[in-house]
């Protein structure tokens, strides 16, 4: 295990606009108010034909085969993630989120590409004095986060 402090900063509420990616639209405002670390919540409506990341399809193999889950129609979302800053300083979101219509639900990562449909709620918690960073790893080609880089993504 590895770990590492860090101090609350600013606390941001964003409302996403009907055809918005998710993703995007957080990495892109994290980037523009430099947000190098937070945490997150989502409430909102995901539309139809957006993309989930619903598991390896093999959990042992190598390299990782990721399996994706398309929307067929409007869902319900609830979602937590993280913001840290990749290798190239930009930041990148992980986020995992359930998605209801009636009785079936699926979770996933938003990765893919998750389209807002009407609105989306997001809180963002700002997390400063951490150096805590997303390095690529080879083994599984995830962008795994480093909490306490020492040299940083090595």
């Amino acid at each position: 295990m590895k770990y590492c402090q860090a101090q609350p900063g600013r606390t941001f509420i964003l409302r996403l606009e009907d055809g918005e990616i998710l993703h995007e639209t957080v990495e892109r405002f994290a980037a523009e108010q430099g947000i190098g670390a937070a945490s997150l919540i989502a409430v909102g409506g995901a539309d139809r034909e957006s993309r989930l990341v619903v598991g390896p399809r093999d959990g042992r193999a190598r390299p990782v085969t990721p399996m994706e889950h398309v929307l067929e129609d409007v869902h319900e979302i609830a979602g937590v993630g993280t913001l840290f800053a990749g290798e190239d300083g930009r930041p990148v979101l992980h986020m995992h989120l359930a998605a209801g219509r009636q009785t079936d639900t699926v979770t996933g990562c938003v990765r893919n590409g998750v389209r807002v449909w009407q609105v989306m709620e997001i809180v963002i918690r700002e997390m400063t004095g951490t150096a805590a960073v997303r390095c690529k790893d080879q083994a599984t080609g995830f962008a795994l986060l480093d909490p306490a880089p020492d040299p940083p993504c090595v």
